[in-house]
């Protein structure tokens, strides 16, 4: 997500609040800053988004879940900040809600799999029970925890990133897809269409590197694009031209002649004694054996065949 999208997001979680919006609303905007901002301290320097979530605890009237998301944010976005600047060899602490000014830009920290699954559980089998991950988010609308466990279910197969890692990711997607893709309406097919498809193509064990490209999310493969990319878009450079070569061949065995039937009145049908039959002869054994006969009656359509 880039200042200018983490800037727009800061207007909308502000007029959210203010118009006393729908929880539902408000998570959904502090979910997709969670799963989608890369905290640097020049990047809430300039977008002012620090201050804007930790305002948000001190609101009175809101739903507890939205407090303790907004807690939950400003705490993780403070212990990335302190971490790169203590890997850059300044160990000042960093107060997330307040920082306002410029600093020097730091490189957002990108997910890289660990060597090791953090769960110790086979990278194959893991799933969002192994991982034990908490799908608890919209406590109104369990259609949608079940969205984004199917979501994770298909993002961290064979993977071994943090759980973390993948629920934010998961969680990101989800929202996105609700939105842009089904209006805001989990129940509509197009929501249930949609997070289907993506899971399919997430855990299809032909196209490996897309699990990794998705929570790395680069280029076409950043969230809000990625939900509007269909199947097709979707699957490797591998696979294409697997099923390239799959529709040439079935081109070329369609345009192979086809023996066409004959209408005999003197063949018999042994069931209704009708002389109306369809035949058509081919080489089914050895080149010295006679040709198999395959006929079918017009009348009641009994089919038999003889050499």
């Amino acid at each position: 997500m880039d200042k200018r999208e983490i800037a727009s997001k800061g207007q909308a979680l502000q007029k959210a609040v203010a118009g006393k919006e729908p929880t539902s609303n408000l998570l959904a905007i502090l979910n997709d800053l969670k799963a989608n901002v890369r905290p640097t301290e020049q990047l809430l320097r300039e977008t002012n988004i620090g201050r804007i979530v930790n305002k948000v605890k001190g609101v009175q009237g809101l739903d507890p879940q939205v407090a303790q998301l907004a807690s939950e944010i400003i705490g993780r976005w403070r212990n990335v900040v302190n971490a790169a600047k203590n890997t850059s060899g300044t160990s000042t602490p960093t107060n997330v809600a307040k920082t306002n000014g410029t600093a020097p830009t730091s490189k957002p920290a990108t997910p890289t799999p660990k060597a090791s699954s953090p769960t110790g559980v086979d990278p194959a089998k893991r799933t969002k029970v192994t991982d034990k991950v908490n799908l608890e988010l919209y406590p109104n609308d369990k259609s949608r925890n079940n969205c984004v466990g199917l979501l994770y279910d298909g993002l961290v197969q064979n993977t071994t990133y943090e759980a973390q890692v993948v629920l934010d990711k998961a969680i990101a997607i989800e929202i996105a897809v609700l939105t842009k893709v089904a209006s805001s309406d989990s129940s509509s097919a197009s929501y249930k269409e949609k997070i289907r498809s993506l899971y399919q193509n997430f855990k299809n064990k032909a196209n490996p590197e897309l699990r990794h490209n998705v929570i790395k999310g680069e280029g076409k493969f950043k969230v809000d694009s990625l939900v509007k990319l269909d199947a097709t878009q979707l699957k490797s450079q591998e696979q294409k031209e697997e099923d390239s070569k799959l529709e040439k061949q079935n081109l070329a065995d369609a345009m192979v002649a086809q023996e066409e039937e004959s209408i005999s009145t003197s063949l018999e049908c042994g069931k209704c004694h009708e002389k109306k039959v369809s035949y058509r002869q081919a080489q089914t054994r050895s080149a010295d054996e006679p040709m198999t006969t395959f006929c079918k009656c017009l009348n009641c359509g009994n089919r038999w065949k003889f050499s």
